[in-house]
């Protein structure tokens, strides 16, 4: 005897919902997390607070570091810094637990790119950062942010080779700390959230990543390091109505990390003290300028967008 179906509201609940997963984040994952600007009003990072790892080291140059750092001076300007997210309106939340023998974990933007979906998790690609990528996806789960990919195979990627330039497009740099398989992993995944356009940066040699040689200040105004950016970079910038700010000194963009700065809102950024020229520079475009001394954490060739992972923005 045939068994008549009825289809009504209660059996459509066994149907799939076929809705964007950044939808699930805030219902299912318990927070609002996602990142799709360099821009917009900065509402949550992740940081890693400088631990016993930056103990008792002995030779800078192993670890790709300039000088030694003072372990308590480092975690004074690093708490100066998250303070200073604070008082910006950014929660702030650490890695609380890492190896003991990864001093460069204080450089948290490398272990992840954070999207409109949830986290990209990085695979570092040099010996001495390989293996925090666990720790930071420990303090991801617990916050309860979606890890929507973890570059695997053959690919290295790390989260300072992108920047956000709209919702639509996004910088992706290769170079010696991001191959071609671990970008295109990268670029798969962000094509799945509506991301079209991929503006492709060569990573200079001797340069690590994207960040450093240039940021995005506003959605229309961003500053480059002229002499380590490509022309095609800069015109697709300009071709999508961006203006471009040259860095005027070299100086401050090598010694004082004059480009590596956070922007906490529209025309607002948080600067490495040491750049004056840069600084008046961006006053004359409008920008507001906070400025934090983070000297000592600088001996590890890193600076404020280095240490900072975004885990939400606002537009």
């Amino acid at each position: 005897m045939a068994v008549k179906m009825e289809y009504d509201e209660q059996t459509e609940m066994w149907f799939a919902r076929e809705t964007p997963f950044a939808g699930d984040v805030k219902d299912y994952w318990g927070g609002d997390w996602g990142v799709a600007s360099e821009v917009g009003n900065l509402k949550a990072v992740l940081l890693r607070r400088p631990g016993i790892e930056i103990e008792n080291m002995d030779d800078p140059a192993k670890w790709r570091w300039l000088q030694l750092m003072d372990p308590e001076v480092a975690r004074s300007q690093h708490d100066a810094m998250a303070e200073a997210y604070r008082q910006h309106g950014a929660e702030v939340y650490y890695v609380e637990d890492m190896r003991p023998d990864r001093p460069n974990a204080m450089y948290m933007r490398d272990n992840m790119f954070m999207t409109p979906e949830g986290a990209i998790l990085a695979r570092q690609a040099i010996v001495a950062r390989r293996g925090e990528e666990m720790y930071v996806a420990k303090a991801l789960a617990k916050l309860g942010v979606p890890i929507v990919r973890t570059v695997s195979g053959q690919g290295v990627f790390e989260g300072a080779c992108a920047l956000w330039v709209d919702r639509e497009t996004v910088i992706v740099g290769t170079g010696n700390r991001s191959n071609a398989q671990g970008t295109q992993q990268v670029m798969e995944a962000l094509t799945y959230m509506g991301v079209k356009h991929f503006i492709p940066f060569h990573i200079p040699f001797g340069h690590a990543h994207v960040d450093g040689l240039m940021a995005m200040i506003d959605h229309d105004l961003a500053m480059i390091f002229p002499w380590q950016v490509s022309h095609d970079v800069w015109r697709a910038l300009r071709e999508r109505g961006i203006e471009v700010l040259e860095a005027p000194s070299v100086d401050e963009v090598k010694y004082h990390s004059a480009v590596n700065f956070v922007t906490l809102a529209p025309r607002k950024v948080l600067m490495a003290t040491g750049s004056p020229r840069t600084c008046e520079l961006l006053d004359k475009h409008s920008v507001e300028v906070v400025e934090v001394d983070i000297n000592e954490l600088q001996k590890g060739w890193g600076a404020l967008h280095c240490m900072t992972a975004f885990l939400k923005r606002e537009d």
